[in-house]
């Protein structure tokens, strides 16, 4: 079961609103006994531990109350999957598709990830804290309540993603694209470092720090034209 935040933290005249965060508590959970996953499947109050579930099929799955720990998802097929009150701890792997999946009230924790596929997913009140994610795909992807927290993300993509309350907390962002993506309440000041390769003009509804300014500003002259000499 989960017990989720009313709110994120209050904004001032002109301030950004911070993300609600959710506040998960699972159940007793028992272990997860079976050979594969399958399309469709629902599991409710299980635990994942230290399985290798590398190129098995959970289109469409859903999961409730779960807990996945040390796992191994190299290409495993969870496109469209609804993951809810779930808490995700140390997941591993290259290529693992979340195309179209639906994250809500999540944790992700110490995630070692490359290619992750997550475009036209939809992520509300998820935290995504440690670890390290190469190359992660979220494109046309909605976001409303997310936080990135103490983790590095590679040449993540946003591309024609909504983004609403969305915070990143003492993260690297490297080589981030915004490209077409819409932004609300977006606290981009605890990146560091802040690399942007594409939509820096889609930037408006985002708050970053003076130094990030400054930073960025021979990227962002280059895009507006203008010479420094």
């Amino acid at each position: 079961m989960v017990r989720r935040a009313t709110g994120g933290r209050p904004a001032g005249r002109g301030a950004v609103r911070g993300a609600r965060r959710p506040e998960l508590r699972l159940p007793p959970l028992e272990p997860w006994a079976e050979g594969e996953l399958e399309p469709d499947g629902d599991y409710d109050g299980l635990e994942f531990r230290e399985l290798d579930l590398g190129g098995q099929d959970g289109a469409g799955a859903r999961f409730m109350d779960c807990a996945l720990t040390g796992c191994a998802v190299d290409g495993t097929a969870l496109g469209r999957a609804r993951v809810l009150d779930s808490v995700l701890t140390g997941l591993r792997g290259v290529g693992t598709q979340f195309a179209e999946s639906t994250f809500r009230d999540v944790e992700l924790v110490d995630a070692r990830l490359g290619g992750t596929q997550m475009h036209g997913a939809v992520l509300e009140r998820v935290v995504i804290r440690g670890g390290k994610i190469d190359y992660l795909n979220l494109r046309e992807a909605r976001l409303k309540d997310v936080v990135f927290d103490s983790c590095v993300l590679v040449e993540p993509d946003f591309a024609g993603a909504r983004l609403e309350r969305v915070e990143f907390t003492d993260c690297a962002l490297k080589g981030a694209d915004f490209g077409g993506a819409t932004l609300t309440d977006v606290d981009l000041r605890g990146a560091a470092p802040l690399e942007i390769t594409r939509g820096l003009d889609r930037l408006s509804g985002a708050v970053i720090s003076t130094g990030q300014l400054l930073d960025l500003a021979p990227v962002l002259a280059a895009a507006m034209g203008i010479r420094v000499e």
